[in-house]
């Protein structure tokens, strides 16, 4: 697909609320949604509401790759088409201390381009991670501490952030996700609002890792913003709803297009065998994590999808995910 046709395909997602978005890395991200009633700007690759907005920038570079991930609830999967970099194009600025960096004369809204953007300096490859205020108090804060870490034992920094709820903004190659609601905590019941939000979370940060190993995402590439487009058994917040077809075909056919040809190879592979009523004893298939992952997710689909022969379906997911579900190792939801 080429970038004109990319452009159009993302701006068709952007004008849909039941797609979520994200930037980040693994432990430090910041995530985008609207919902269908509440008033949204919109300009070309840019969507912003009251709680949050996103604005995309895509470079001729730009590889989608569409991802899919085994879910902790029986039966479910993860969707999410990454927009990725290769690992040279994707870095950012990786600073290691909070910085001051000046007022975000790109801020998405007009009224905070004078606020001060500092950056967290959580040291990632791919995410500048930061927060913009311009609260008096915040600020002198901010600046005694700059040039420290905030993760240091008694850095007062960071309470003085929990305490504030300044906007996050989260900069990347792709461009960038800014969220204006509280961050999850005390002040929000101990939860993530709903809607845009953010996590940083400094034992999965200790990693190391630009994306999560339930990913599979192709060597030399780093995903530097993510789309989830609607779930079919799922509504935004992760609540169960009545299985949605055409978004289960809408997946499909950006799984089809923008997944790892050698796992989208293995999944038509499956649905022929399922179809000639070949049985899972006589073959011997591929063994990998992400092949084991993939026909998992296979099987699953085919269950909920229908017009396959029960028996036999039955017979391979015994076989072939019948096991004890596999813990997700990264905090997002959006992808349900």
């Amino acid at each position: 697909m080429n970038l004109t046709a990319t452009v159009s395909l993302l701006e068709r997602h952007l004008a849909d609320p039941g797609t979520g978005w994200s930037m980040g890395s693994f432990g430090a991200i910041a995530e985008f949604r609207h919902d269908p009633a509440e008033p949204a700007q919109a300009a070309s690759l840019e969507r912003v509401t009251a709680r949050g907005g996103i604005r995309l920038s895509l470079p001729p570079d730009l590889q989608p790759v569409a991802c899919e991930t085994l879910s902790p609830r029986a039966g479910r999967w993860g969707q999410a088409l990454m927009l990725c970099l290769p690992t040279g194009a994707a870095a950012m600025s990786r600073r290691a201390v909070l910085a001051e960096l000046g007022p975000d004369r790109d801020a998405l809204h007009s009224e905070d381009r004078a606020a001060v953007l500092f950056d967290m300096g959580l040291a990632q490859p791919q995410v500048d991670f930061c927060i913009r205020t311009a609260d008096p108090g915040l600020l002198a804060v901010l600046r005694a501490q700059a040039g420290q870490s905030l993760m240091a034992p008694g850095n007062p920094a960071m309470g003085a952030i929990l305490a504030a709820h300044p906007h996050r903004v989260a900069l990347t190659r792709l461009g960038r996700v800014e969220v204006f609601q509280k961050i999850g905590g005390p002040d929000t019941g101990g939860v993530s609002p709903s809607g845009p939000h953010t996590h940083v979370l400094p034992q999965l940060l200790r990693a190391g890792r630009t994306h999560s190993a339930n990913q599979t995402i192709p060597p030399g590439l780093v995903p530097c913003a993510g789309l989830y487009p609607a779930s079919p058994f799922t509504d935004a917040e992760g609540r169960e709803k009545p299985y949605d077809p055409e978004a289960a075909r809408a997946w499909a056919w950006l799984y089809e297009r923008f997944g790892p040809a050698d796992l989208v190879l293995l999944k038509t592979e499956l649905r022929q065998h399922l179809r000639a009523g070949v049985t899972p004893d006589v073959l011997i298939l591929p063994d990998g994590r992400d092949q084991r992952r993939t026909l998992r997710v296979a099987l699953r689909q085919a269950v909920l999808e229908g017009g396959f022969d029960a028996e036999l379906l039955g017979r391979w997911s015994l076989m072939h995910d019948g096991g004890v579900e596999a813990p997700e190792d990264t905090p997002e939801r959006l992808g349900h």
